[in-house]
């Protein structure tokens, strides 16, 4: 049997860069608090807590002070930062870079005279960490809408400016796009940026070759990805016989009974050596059972 890890799955450059940050404090010192989940994935967050890092809420930061903290790829609020400086929080800011010029951008618009005009909308997760960190950018006044149902929500009769999360599907942003342009009135304007970043949108049509050519796929993600769910669904498209684990004990090895190929991928928050265990758990049981 082959068995093949995709080599386009694992770490985005955002998270790679978080984690790298983390790994490097953690070798100077005992302790590093991190906001939030620093990548959405059970075994990844259990290795980096056994060296030493310790997840909190933002409810924390009112009770911490003195310490050193990490923030994680996603993004935080402007709030997040006035409120860490009085409280004596030193900050190690691993934002994602893409993510950062996205911030910037809306800021930006919200602060110039555009805001009083024209509305601010975000095509992304409600509630999603990265999404939180766009709207803080406005205090809280920017609209988030989820798919072309929320757009249709929308005031047509008052200027739209559209940005994205980054890791949303292209697809469903130009859908939003050629809706938003049929609807607007005449009298009124519509710009729109496409802030999808390419190193995760690009991964969509790669993970769907990489499916359609092995007998049986397993996705490896964490229960908590949203990217996870939307690569996922794309390799279950083209290949039916896709499993989606969140640990290898999840792994049930009759799907392999019959098949000549075996493909290992995973999401933007999916570690490769947790897919490398995958494959060698799978490659230990074929090689007992033959």
């Amino acid at each position: 049997m082959v068995i093949e890890i995709d080599k386009g799955s694992g770490f985005c450059f955002g998270v790679t860069t978080a984690i790298s940050k983390a790994e490097e404090e953690l070798s100077d010192m005992e302790e590093l608090y991190c906001l939030g989940d620093i990548v959405h994935n059970g075994k990844e967050c259990e290795r980096l807590r056994k060296m030493g890092l310790i997840t909190v809420g933002h409810d924390a930061l009112n009770q911490l002070s003195g310490v050193k903290m990490l923030l994680r790829a996603h993004g935080e609020p402007p709030s997040t930062y006035e409120l860490a400086k009085m409280r004596n929080i030193r900050l190690i800011d691993a934002t994602c870079p893409v993510v950062l010029n996205l911030q910037k951008k809306i800021k930006g618009d919200y602060d110039s005279d555009i805001f009083r005009t024209q509305q601010i909308v975000i095509y992304g997760k409600n509630g999603h960490a990265e999404v939180v960190g766009l709207v803080g950018q406005t205090d809280g006044n920017a609209i988030v809408i989820e798919c072309l149902e929320d757009a249709k929500m929308l005031d047509f009769s008052r200027p739209i400016r559209l940005y994205s999360q980054t890791t949303m599907s292209l697809e469903g942003f130009n859908e939003v796009v050629e809706y938003i342009k049929e609807h607007i009135y005449s009298d009124s304007s519509f710009c729109y940026f496409d802030t999808i970043c390419r190193q995760v949108a690009n991964r969509i049509s790669n993970i769907r070759d990489f499916a359609e050519k092995h007998d049986v796929v397993l996705f490896v993600c964490g229960k908590k990805s949203s990217n996870g769910k939307v690569l996922y669904n794309e390799c279950c498209s083209v290949n039916p016989r896709t499993y989606i684990i969140d640990n290898p004990s999840e792994i049930d090895y009759s799907w392999f009974d019959g098949m000549l190929s075996v493909g290992i991928c995973g999401a933007t928050s999916t570690p490769k050596w947790l897919m490398e265990d995958c494959c060698e758990l799978i490659r230990k049981y074929i090689n007992t059972n033959n």
